[in-house]
């Protein structure tokens, strides 16, 4: 039952996304804002069918989500974390909620930062994954999935230990550079930052380990 209530919020929320685009739609400019640079300014239009683009990324994830158990390969069942799994699935649909909303304040002419709009909401949600990576058991779809964590449970448990303080760190380091207002550049660099190190880390672990002959 619990499994379904995460089901039903992300359903809910791409329910509720595309009665708003409806509702909006007939107010679209023909052309919309697609992309920014990193200055904030936008580089790219698209057409006004484009709009529902996000909201079909919306329902597709949650489609994946509820056939990874099927396409999961026996040892690496989705299903031993499947809370989890779906908790993370729920913050990217929510994520991409919030995107598909900053698109269209930014297609009714309203004044928007998008570049400090949406770092933010990474940041954010890379302390929320954060706080939940140790539980995610070793898979081919969630995680840190480098050759080395696959191939011993042992760095798998190790470098999601390790990438749940990198991912929570990087988060909340990205979200003071947005409030004091840094260069995107600053924001992305951290984000990149911690996901090398945790890639790394499992490269070092498995070969200390291959060391010892404790794999």
């Amino acid at each position: 039952m619990k499994r379904n209530y995460y089901f039903l919020i992300a359903a809910a929320m791409i329910v509720a996304t595309l009665v708003v685009t409806a509702l909006l739609y007939p107010h679209l400019p023909d052309q919309i804002p697609e992309h920014w640079n990193f200055k904030g300014e936008i580089d790219h239009y698209g057409s006004r069918q484009s709009v529902f683009m996000l909201p079909g990324v919306m329902a597709g994830v949650l489609l994946l989500f509820a056939v990874l158990p099927w396409l999961s390969p026996k040892r690496f069942e989705v299903d031993t974390f499947r809370s989890t799994s779906l908790y993370i699935m729920v913050l990217a649909v929510a994520l991409f909620a919030y995107l598909h909303a900053l698109l269209l304040w930014a297609a009714l002419s309203r004044p928007l930062n998008m570049p400090r709009s949406l770092l933010g909401a990474l940041f954010f949600f890379l302390i929320l994954v954060g706080n939940v990576l140790g539980k995610v058991k070793r898979n081919f779809y969630i995680g840190v999935r480098t050759p080395w964590t696959l191939a011993s449970e042992k760095v798998w448990y190790a470098t999601h230990r390790f990438a749940a303080k990198a991912f929570v760190a990087a988060g909340s380091l990205g979200l003071l550079s947005v409030i004091i207002g840094t260069p995107p550049a600053v924001g992305l660099s951290i984000l990149i930052a911690a996901a090398l190190a945790s890639v790394i880390y499992s490269l070092v672990y498995y070969k200390r380990l291959e060391r010892l002959g404790e794999l």
